[in-house]
């Protein structure tokens, strides 16, 4: 590139770059000192190399169009090729104004280039992507199972993509991180790879190494009550930028939960005087 992310030239960075382009030409015809500009051109499969000139004779695109016997509607001007390359360009990499914009600054391509054709990508990509940045975490959720029961079946080593030790595990409880059971907490989509989940509970509900069974219904219940808490103290943007996608994905769940279910849940949390287990960290993170 001939020109620095930032918006304005750095005219001594730019003249290294002509010279640095420019030194194997001049080597080449042993031009001394190296110039800025050279003009090379082959026939007849040799390469000869001369000084650049703006004007004279076989140096337009009409001249070269005549050459090559291409014949164009509407007024030859290189201009119309440069905006056609960019539209190509627009297409190539999928709307990036910073790998469009290569050989002029960024600010250029918005002003001059980013209409018509390469605006409508550019936009369609956008919404593309920001479509499909939220389809993925959507479906990036739990998988609740609707009985205990089902980690017994012959069939679930395939159907959950789980190995009998995972199965065993999770019957046993070893593998229950609050308000779900996980996967497998050293690979969580939230930390390093052998890392212990960092986010453990208060992400559970957006992970896909979840697994949600019947049994984790009060402390779900009692993570509802802890969402509603927060919605009240925070500001509604605030709070949806950080557990919309929670709150969303619980309500899902619950809603799957018959009200004899909820019920039965809600006297085993007064019974048994059951509370929400939260990292203290996180809590002191709320608390603020």
């Amino acid at each position: 590139m001939l020109h620095p992310s930032n918006p304005r030239l750095d005219v001594a960075e730019l003249t290294r770059s002509l010279l640095a382009l420019a030194r194997p030409l001049a080597e080449r015809s042993a031009t001394t000192p190296v110039p800025l500009f050279l003009r090379a051109a082959v026939s007849h499969h040799t390469m000869t190399v001369q000084s650049f000139r703006g004007t004279g004779s076989g140096l337009r695109l009409t001249d070269w169009l005549n050459i090559h016997n291409v014949r164009i509607d509407g007024p030859a001007d290189i201009r119309r090729l440069r905006k056609s390359g960019k539209v190509e360009k627009a297409l190539t990499f999928k709307g990036r104004i910073s790998d469009i914009a290569d050989d002029h600054t960024e600010e250029t391509f918005r002003r001059s280039y980013a209409h018509g054709t390469t605006l409508r990508v550019i936009a369609g990509q956008v919404i593309t992507t920001a479509q499909q940045h939220w389809l993925s975490k959507a479906l990036a959720g739990p998988v609740v199972l609707d009985q205990e029961q089902s980690l017994q079946d012959p069939e679930a080593e395939a159907a959950l993509g789980l190995s009998a030790q995972d199965i065993e595990q999770l019957r046993a409880g070893e593998l229950d991180m609050g308000v779900s059971s996980c996967r497998d907490p050293f690979t969580s989509p939230f930390g390093r790879p052998g890392q212990m989940c960092p986010v453990a509970p208060t992400r559970c509900l957006e992970c896909r190494n979840a697994f949600i069974l019947p049994s984790n219904l009060p402390q779900l219940l009692l993570f509802a009550a802890h969402l509603e808490q927060l919605r009240h103290r925070l500001a509604p943007r605030h709070f949806h930028a950080l557990w919309g996608q929670s709150q969303a994905n619980l309500t899902e769940v619950l809603g799957l939960r018959t009200g004899a279910e909820i019920s039965r849940a809600r006297q085993r949390i007064a019974d048994e005087g059951l509370t929400l287990q939260l990292p203290i960290s996180s809590q002191a993170e709320f608390d603020v």
